[in-house]
């Protein structure tokens, strides 16, 4: 696989291949390298701790992308792999001759993957892509955040990691029909599309009522209650998905006059009746603390848990069992905890095998493999 992409969208989507098993090429401009190499504080040693974060398992190649002997190298890479990931603005590739018509050309099986702002196609295509754009246009913004307060961005670039994701989605199944046909094919993906995708059952609620969707907060628009609130000594989110959980959950909380009134019978009475239950809820909840009232719903078999700040979830025994934290030795930054795969293969699971690349730490080794170690000196110092 070589990886011609940088930051985070498609730098994901090529890291989970190679935890998959992928050997992941990563291209990058000789002294400075992916853009996220610079981006800190956070640094752990002298690397950023956010190039760490999405960069495991692939060899890196320092090639100069503005010379012919770095392109031509590219090309003889590409003339060889399985797929291409690449996520520049839609026709730069092509003015380098790296596009999807010059690589199927002389490897038609290729399977590539152009990750965009908003597509190679539209009269938007041209426009530059950033996360917290697309996060404001998809409508996300617009249904994140407290219902009196402005809109709030997701708190991780969502956009990019769906856009990732996606990429992941459209090269598997690429590779999949390339077992049938034989030829691969261009995987077009838009964060604007990938995000905009996400909005489902919102987006839904607008096609069948025509009310535009309005912010919940912690809570749901189409159930209750299903939201945080504030217990004794902190918070704790709480979903009552149904009825049947409803009359557990009220039980549980000493609340069972509110099973028989007729304005909380039904997750659609609750829903509409919303204002008057949630303070009740609320009053009971502030009574207990946060770890009593997680012990008696996890008795009355109610869903409910704790808001964990990252250093709580990094060292939760259910995360540490699935083995969603990593350890590995970095030659600069040392000792290196990272997060896991979350794909499990029951033949062929995920697996840990280098560290983050430092910058051209590969460029001799994959050019000797290709005969041209004449390029040996583009690697970074």
């Amino acid at each position: 696989m070589l990886d011609l992409s940088r930051v985070l969208s498609g730098p994901f989507a090529t890291m989970t291949l190679a935890d998959l098993g992928a050997d992941v090429i990563k291209i990058e401009q000789p002294g400075t390298g992916d853009d996220t190499r610079q981006w800190g504080p956070p640094f752990q040693g002298d690397q950023a701790a956010y190039f760490l974060s999405v960069n495991r398992n692939k060899r890196s190649v320092a090639l100069d992308l503005k010379t012919e002997a770095g392109l031509a190298a590219v090309r003889s890479l590409a003339a060889q792999a399985d797929v291409v990931v690449e996520n520049f603005r839609p026709g730069t590739a092509a003015r380098l001759g790296l596009g999807y018509p010059d690589i199927s050309a002389v490897n038609p099986g290729i399977v590539y993957a152009s990750i965009s702002g908003y597509g190679q196609t539209g009269p938007d295509a041209q426009r530059p892509g950033y996360d917290a754009v697309a996060q404001a246009r998809s409508g996300l913004m617009s249904v994140t955040g407290e219902a009196d307060g402005p809109p709030v961005r997701v708190g991780v670039s969502a956009t990019d990691l769906t856009a990732g994701m996606w990429a992941l989605v459209g090269i598997l199944a690429a590779l999949h029909e390339r077992h049938r046909s034989g030829l691969g094919q261009w995987v077009d993906i838009s964060l604007l599309d990938g995000q905009v995708s996400w909005l489902t059952y919102v987006a839904s609620g607008y096609f069948a009522t025509g009310e535009i969707p309005a912010r919940y907060g912690s809570a749901h628009p189409t159930i209750a209650p299903y939201q945080a609130f504030a217990t004794a000594d902190g918070h704790l989110m709480l979903a009552v998905g149904n009825d049947r959980l409803w009359q557990r959950f009220a039980t549980a909380a000493g609340l069972e006059h509110l099973v028989h009134d007729a304005r909380f019978a039904t997750n659609a009475d609750r829903v509409r009746n919303r204002s008057a239950l949630i303070p009740l809820v609320a009053a009971a909840m502030a009574t207990k603390t946060s770890a009593d009232w997680a012990a008696i719903f996890d008795t009355a078999g109610v869903p409910a848990g704790p808001i964990n700040s990252v250093d709580e979830i990094v060292t939760d025994p259910q995360v540490l069992a699935r083995g969603m934290v990593l350890e590995t030795e970095h030659p600069t930054a040392g000792a290196l905890r990272q997060l896991g795969c979350p794909v499990r293969l029951s033949a062929t699971p995920p697996q840990l095998r280098m560290p983050p690349p430092l910058l051209g730490q590969h460029t001799e080794e994959v050019l000797n493999s290709l005969g041209r170690l004449d390029l040996a000196s583009e690697k970074a110092s």
